[in-house]
């Protein structure tokens, strides 16, 4: 009868991972934008989100939960940890039984809790360069956008053009947008899971994660944990071999609950029910050495530990300088600034609190949004600018401030948008073809929808451009439109911090249409 219970239990577990991951891996993918968006709000319960917006009837959820069940959130709510879990199904796809399990390994106590540490403390700081490489929530979004998303885009091109080729023209062509820095960032992360998933199951989450680390040290004291029936265990080793996380030594019958993700692979590989998951209080007193075998065993967590010293140094030796370089980055080139969206106030703030999940890039209906490589600095890498290179910010749209789950770009309203200027455009005369080559054009004027961009007189019939800046909100539309290549004639400057523009006259507001030409 338990083992009935306990193979239900997995069921669960299984089933609400599926229900939590399917919708999030989708949301990110989904280039026909027929989900709604609030489907974002599953996004916003994830724990970096979670710390990072102070939504603390989440946290303290997480909290009590782990606290009595152990880290459920790895294994069920975590987008990175699902995905995992399919690495490792799909690596033992094939395989004996005997051949594609782990080992019980020592906890790298002293790494996990100084990243940890230095991760915290840098981001205190207002530095979080190593938030944005470690936390899993971020790291899955840049996978999902720019691996999965191309595919597939890729795999709806490939059935458009086959089916159009038979007359049927229910799908369309899509553009793929791929930014390489993305790419490359995205393709590490997948590397990276994908091999310590193969070869040392949840040695990320229990070794480098933060997210992992910070739940380790409540779950090490869960009432409900897995335990061992000393009496019907026969220490064939089945459990510890199918415990991704690397925490059961059948040999001394022991679980780490700290590193335990509770995905009760163990219990169901177990012929004999001797090992469950049940109410099991942990003792706070510290086991004594009595012998010589467990004096050994003391020395060898000694040498562990100086191993994961050492890692642990160089981690703060190529961490610090970076995030310093980084922080000083735009005080250094203070020219160099990105065009943060409307909502997210100024660009320290939206460096804070932005960890490049790069969710607004995929949800902007009209495409603005591009992930920044290193154009603006460490400090600004992977996340999002404002590029107005072939398409525009839309005079009312909220999208990506509506999706924004590290409250990177405040909730606004379509009456707010309307009147945040996020740059000046700034026009220049000598590169205008009213200019060089007295030709009419007023392709900005038209389609800028405050009308900021107006046209004056110039000579005889010709008008040229004239900027109002109290007026404009640097949504781009003149410079998008404008036919004038390589440099525009007339181009957003952004603001460090966002300033209040004028509402224009009812009658002057116009919808603008972006089409293939200026003129």
């Amino acid at each position: 009868m338990r083992k009935k219970t306990i193979n239900i239990l997995k069921v669960l577990r299984v089933i609400l991972a599926v229900v939590l991951f399917t919708p999030v891996l989708l949301f990110f993918i989904d280039f026909t934008d027929i989900l709604p968006d609030a489907v974002s709000k599953l996004l916003e319960i994830q724990l970096l989100p979670a710390i990072l917006t102070g939504a603390g009837v989440t946290l303290i959820v997480y909290f009590l939960l782990t606290l009595f069940f152990g880290r459920i959130y790895c294994s069920v709510i975590c987008p990175v940890g699902v995905l995992q879990d399919v690495f490792n199904r799909i690596s033992c796809t094939g395989r004996k039984r005997k051949k594609i399990r782990f080992h019980y390994h020592k906890p790298a106590n002293l790494l996990r809790y100084v990243i940890l540490g230095i991760t915290a403390i840098l981001a205190v700081a207002g530095m979080t360069e190593l938030c944005l490489l470690l936390d899993p929530y971020s790291n899955f979004g840049r996978i999902a956008t720019n691996l999965f998303r191309p595919v597939a885009v890729w795999i709806n091109n490939i059935l458009a053009g086959f089916l159009s080729s038979k007359g049927i023209y229910s799908l369309y062509n899509v553009t793929i947008r791929i930014s390489a820095a993305a790419f490359i960032s995205a393709t590490v992360a997948f590397s990276v899971f994908a091999v310590m998933v193969f070869f040392r199951g949840r040695l990320f989450c229990n070794t480098i994660c933060p997210a992992g680390a910070l739940l380790s040290i409540v779950s090490r004291y869960s009432p409900f944990r897995i335990t061992f029936d000393k009496n019907k265990c026969n220490k064939c080793g089945l459990c510890e071999k199918t415990c991704k996380a690397e925490a059961i030594d059948s040999k001394n019958m022991t679980v780490d609950a700290s590193r335990c993700v509770t995905c009760f692979n163990c219990t169901s590989a177990c012929n004999r029910n001797s090992i469950r998951y049940a109410f099991a209080p942990v003792s706070l007193k510290k086991p004594v050495a009595k012998n010589a075998g467990e004096k050994t065993s003391s020395h060898a967590t000694v040498s562990e530990s100086r191993r994961s010293f050492i890692t642990t140094s160089t981690a703060i030796v190529g961490a610090i300088p970076l995030s310093v370089l980084a922080k000083g980055d735009n005080a250094e080139n203070p020219g160099r600034i990105p065009l943060t969206p409307p909502g997210s106030l100024n660009i320290e703030r939206f460096k804070d609190l932005c960890t490049g999940c790069h969710l607004c890039v995929v949800q902007c209906p009209t495409h603005v949004l591009h992930p920044a490589g290193l154009k603006y600095g460490l400090g600004y890498m992977l996340k999002p600018y404002m590029s107005y290179e072939d398409s525009y910010c839309n005079y009312s749209c909220t999208v990506c401030s509506e999706v924004c789950p590290t409250n990177a770009i405040k909730p606004i309203t379509s009456e707010d948008k309307k009147t945040i200027q996020i740059g000046i455009a700034n026009f220049y005369q000598d590169l205008c073809i009213v200019y060089t080559e007295e030709n009419d054009c007023g392709a900005c004027s038209e389609h800028c929808p405050s009308q900021a961009v107006h046209m004056v007189p110039y000579k005889g019939t010709l008008t040229i451009p004239k900027v109002e800046p109290e007026l404009c909100i640097g949504c781009g539309g003149c410079e998008s439109i404008c036919p004038v290549r390589p440099g525009r004639a007339i181009a957003v400057i952004p603001h460090p911090t966002h300033k209040t523009a004028e509402l224009p006259k009812e009658d002057e507001v116009q919808e603008i249409k972006v089409d293939d030409f200026g003129f």
